[in-house]
């Protein structure tokens, strides 16, 4: 949700045809997925050279019932919420954008950044489908085939996205650019609520729901996940 509300305000940008502007999309979600290999391949290259060593093999239950996997999925979704959620503040003009700088001279950081942000995700990815994946990598001790499978797992993560992105972009993406335009503050305001509501989420649902449900802090839990 968050990236698509930074790709949505390119729409309908630089070209009036369906066919021009669905070209001129590929730029943007080309960076996005650029900074999603990145990320998930050097990860994969770790995992091939250290192996089973990684805490995501940690299945023992530490103090308090926390695994060594969940603890490093706690840390990091929850560092990923917090820097969307200062993405989406930033958006506002409450806090300073801390891109600002790299983006007058290199305009496709942000998608550059945000796709580096998706490569992030399988650092803390413990849910069992992944885990078999992170196995055959790590089994492997082949840096350059586990380097090569994340790539791949996070060109996954983005493929449903890209696409309705580029049918969004070619057939509403003009009337889209044009709502968006008549009002600068329409494209800051549907980027910070997505950030926010992404970020804010990640943090309640990794960090402060796995906490409660140890009895460690009160939150409101819904009466099946309790």
């Amino acid at each position: 949700m968050a990236v698509f509300s930074a790709l949505a305000p390119l729409t309908g940008a630089r070209a009036t045809s369906r066919r021009g502007r669905m070209a001129a999309a590929l730029r943007p979600l080309g960076r996005l997925a650029l900074g999603a290999i990145v990320v998930s391949a050097v990860y994969g290259m770790v995992v091939g050279v250290l192996g089973t060593g990684m805490p995501q093999f940690d299945e023992s239950q530490g103090g308090g019932g926390f695994s060594g996997r969940l603890i490093q999925a706690m840390v990091v979704y929850g560092l990923l919420g917090a820097v969307m959620t200062y993405l989406g503040l930033a958006a506002l003009g409450v806090v300073r954008d801390p891109l600002t700088r790299v983006t007058r001279m290199w305009p496709d950081a942000p998608m550059f950044f945000m796709g580096g942000l998706i490569g992030a995700f399988l650092i803390g990815r413990p849910f069992p489908l992944f885990r078999q994946l992170f196995r055959d990598a790590a089994a492997s001790r082949n840096s350059l085939y586990a380097g090569l499978e994340f790539a791949l797992q996070s060109l996954g993560n983005i493929l449903v996205m890209g696409l309705v992105f580029l049918l969004v972009t070619g057939f509403f993406g003009d009337r889209l650019h044009r709502w968006l335009t008549r009002r600068p503050s329409r494209a800051s305001a549907l980027m910070a609520g997505a950030f926010i509501a992404a970020g804010v989420f990640m943090i309640l649902y990794w960090d402060v729901r796995m906490l409660a449900r140890r009895d460690l802090i009160w939150y409101p839990l819904a009466p099946w996940a309790a």
